[in-house]
């Protein structure tokens, strides 16, 4: 994982780590101990994980008569951490692999949300959990290991990468992060049920080479249910949900649709498109955007709230706010994600079929060196396309496409 990052202005768990040089790892993981739990794959046996090139040994399997294996892994680097705890870069010695290990404090006495979620999660576009294992310190607090595929880019990095340039991000790679974002929103909403709640460009890892996108941290991830109130001071603030502003607590999966819009409308300015500088802040740089919202939106986004005390200021048009070459099809994306009342935002699924993402449907698209896109229409059978409408199945595989899923019956 290459960065679970936060930008310095974002309220919740700030997680900012872009580290570039090789950073020690922090004291609190001293004197590893071994820990044993039953229903954890994996313990650790030594690890003394205090800086580069102290090995961490864990075993998995030996249940049901599978054979235990040992797997060591050397710390190299810390690559992100924050309140939650720290990730850093590891390489495992058998394989030879580089991995991400995210160790947070554990509770002991409730279960682990985000090990819950990443063990449920199995996509293209989601980074993927290897194995995990608990470690203890002197001071016997309990850390939770969760080892990660490692991916070294973020859309965060790339951004700035081009701002530095004083270039735009080609389209092809704004049409192409955007896509696989989707594809993982409709992936955790429909076949999973849970709602990310911190989608923002330094929990979108991409894989330079190849330019697959894959979303990560899922410690903020939670299953909304109908009825049961959330806490509303979730997901950092650039990509805040205005109903989270206006604290709703029973909110739904379109605040992650939100906040996909305003890393959309990133990708395509170049910046943040609400850059607010406290949550006050931020709701008036969305108002300058899309106007006052009416009471009806007021109470579409939370109905409990009642004051009502606003500047009247009139929408400012889409088209004004991105350059006059920006393709319409890119403006009416952006416009149909941002609206204030969340049951108006198009859905994750929905949004793949927009003509925005035409072109990557096109046989003969091919990155700007030549190569071939990353995979894009490999669903997975009976779980993404599950109740979807056949017409809709239809555009969401091109029939250039169709052979990788004979299961379709296109």
């Amino acid at each position: 994982m290459a960065s679970v990052g936060i930008e310095p202005s974002a309220p919740v768990r700030d997680t900012a780590g872009n580290a570039t040089d090789v950073d020690r790892l922090p004291e609190e993981m001293n004197d590893m101990k071994i820990q044993d739990d039953k229903e954890m794959e994996a313990t650790i046996v030594n690890g003394n994980v205090t800086e580069t090139g102290h090995i961490i040994v864990t075993t998995i399997g030996g249940r049901n008569g599978q054979p235990k294996q040992t797997i060591s892994y050397m710390a190299e680097r810390v690559v992100g951490h924050g309140s939650f705890g720290v990730v850093f870069q590891a390489k495992c010695l058998e394989t030879g692999e580089t991995v991400a290990i995210k160790k947070v404090l554990q509770d002991r006495r409730y279960k682990n949300r985000e090990l819950q979620t990443m063990r449920l999660l199995d996509h293209p576009n989601v980074v993927s959990l290897k194995h995990c294992f608990f470690s203890t310190t002197e001071k016997d607090e309990l850390y939770l290991n969760l080892v990660l595929e490692y991916v070294p880019e973020t859309v965060h990095r790339v951004i700035k990468h081009y701002n530095k340039l004083n270039q735009r991000m080609p389209l092809v790679y704004v049409k192409l992060y955007t896509y696989q974002i989707f594809r993982s929103l409709a992936y955790i909403h429909r076949c999973i049920g849970v709602c990310h709640r911190d989608i923002k460009p330094q929990n979108l890892l991409v894989n330079p080479h190849t330019h697959q996108v894959k979303l990560c941290d899922f410690g903020s991830a939670k299953v909304l249910v109908k009825g049961e109130p959330n806490i509303s001071y979730i997901c950092s603030r650039y990509y805040r949900a205005p109903e989270l502003i206006f604290g709703a607590t029973e909110y739904t999966t379109a605040i992650d649709v939100w906040s996909a819009g305003c890393v959309l409308a990133e990708l395509l300015l170049g910046q943040p498109l609400f850059p607010g500088e406290s949550g006050v802040d931020q709701l008036v740089e969305i108002i300058k955007v899309l106007g006052t919202p009416t009471r009806e939106e007021i109470k579409c986004m939370n109905p409990n709230y009642t004051e009502f005390k606003f500047p009247q200021i009139k929408a400012h048009p889409w088209h004004k706010i991105f350059h006059k070459r920006m393709p319409p099809e890119a403006v009416d994306l952006v416009s149909r994600l941002l609206q204030y009342s969340p049951n108006l935002r198009c859905a994750a699924l929905d949004a793949l079929v927009h003509p925005f993402f035409d072109e990557l449907r096109d046989p003969n698209a091919r990155l700007p060196n030549g190569r071939f896109l990353p995979p894009l229409f490999n669903f997975k059978p009976h779980a993404e396309l599950k109740g979807v409408p056949v017409e809709m199945v239809a555009k969401l595989v091109p029939e250039h496409a169709r052979k990788q899923c004979p299961w379709l019956g296109l």
